[in-house]
């Protein structure tokens, strides 16, 4: 049933000499490379002994059997064992989204709404704020600005594992989770603004894009335009009264990102440099990637009430993804970070669509 696996293994046993070897070690790049391959491989081969060796236990177990009854018992435990990791290994053959170990950039933005909207972004970043502590990952808002009534117009947060790129078991990082909450967010409620007690409906966009490292996004230096400006929005000391504010545009692309939030001009060129990174390698995985292009043709188009991929119903403390098809009524508890069987029905949906497609 898995013959290619047999590929797989000898290129895993090929791996461990390699990374043996203090010489390869002295190439950080080539070395952070064969280790994450290593680690890719090592659940799948180890899968596939155990999945062998369960193969030769029932054999054995059968022969004992014929002189012996109670060995029967033990033939249907194997072959139970023997069924679970056969599965197994196949949601590990899976293709894998090559971006699923990176950390993202996630940014939210008020669409339709007005004021409720914006204060529906702000209940969306906490949540993800709440989610991100919950899971042991550290967050960081690279860029924001902020509603009158204390919500959010747009806000840019950094979100990666405390390790790093890479830190995690593969496929756990923090993109093969968040990938799925790109898209329109509805949200079905009375706003505070509301007198007459009526339910209104605004709307809020996710965008999700995997953090690049220097190494996957080559920037040519002269293809910048860089602009300097003075930053808007509530003032502090230094913040509004000088030209630290950055515009960075790509030229090639036109791709475009700004940063006012830090007090000096370097520290926003930093941040504003992190988010075009991030935006060029989700470009370039669009145009290389069809199944890239499809995932992210689901986020963000135009951020419209009817677009939606989710709402948060608050009268019935209702959450549903339309996606999937998932409901539930502990909005409340999402709201407060509990999204992992959200996510989770989400990360079923795209296993198993990829298994119908293998």
């Amino acid at each position: 049933m898995f013959e290619a696996v047999e590929d797989l293994v000898v290129e895993h046993a090929d791996l461990e000499t390699k990374l043996a070897d203090p010489s390869v070690h002295a190439d950080q790049a080539n070395a952070r490379k064969l280790n994450k391959r290593y680690a890719e491989l090592t659940p799948i081969v180890g899968t596939y002994r155990s999945w062998k060796q369960t193969g030769d236990d029932i054999e054995t177990a059968k022969e004992f059997a014929a002189d012996d009854p109670d060995f029967a018992a033990e033939v249907k435990e194997l072959e139970k064992q023997r069924e679970e990791l056969t599965e197994k290994l196949r949601l590990l053959l899976v293709p894998r989204d090559p971006s699923d170990d990176k950390d993202v950039i996630l940014e939210i933005k008020a669409g339709a709404g007005g004021d409720e909207s914006a204060l529906f972004a702000g209940d969306l970043l906490r949540m993800y704020l709440r989610y991100a502590e919950r899971v042991g990952w550290k967050t960081e808002i690279i860029d924001s600005t902020e509603s009158e009534l204390g919500g959010y117009k747009d806000v840019q947060v950094a979100v990666k594992t405390k390790g790093g790129q890479g830190a995690t078991e593969p496929g756990q990082g923090v993109w093969a989770r968040l990938k799925y909450e790109g898209g329109v967010h509805r949200v079905q409620r009375v706003p505070a603004t509301e007198s007459q007690g009526r339910i209104h409906t605004s709307a809020a966009g996710v965008l999700v894009t995997p953090e690049a490292e220097e190494i996957d996004v080559e920037i040519n230096p002269n293809d910048l335009r860089i602009d300097v400006y003075r930053s808007s929005g509530p003032g502090g000391q230094s913040v509004n009264t000088t030209d630290s504010a950055v515009r960075i545009t790509h030229i090639p692309t036109g791709v475009v990102a700004s940063c006012q939030n830090e007090k000096s001009q370097l520290q926003n060129k930093e941040q504003a440099m992190r988010i075009l990174r991030s935006r060029l390698l989700a470009a370039a995985q669009e145009e290389a990637e069809k199944e890239a292009a499809d995932a992210r043709r689901s986020q963000v188009r135009t951020v419209d009430r009817s677009e939606k991929i989710r709402t948060y119903n608050f009268p019935e403390n209702r959450i549903s993804d339309h996606r999937v098809g998932f409901k539930a009524y502990n909005l409340d508890q999402v709201l407060d970070g509990d999204l992992d069987s959200v996510i989770q029905a989400c990360v079923d949906a795209d296993s198993a669509a990829k298994l119908a497609a293998a």
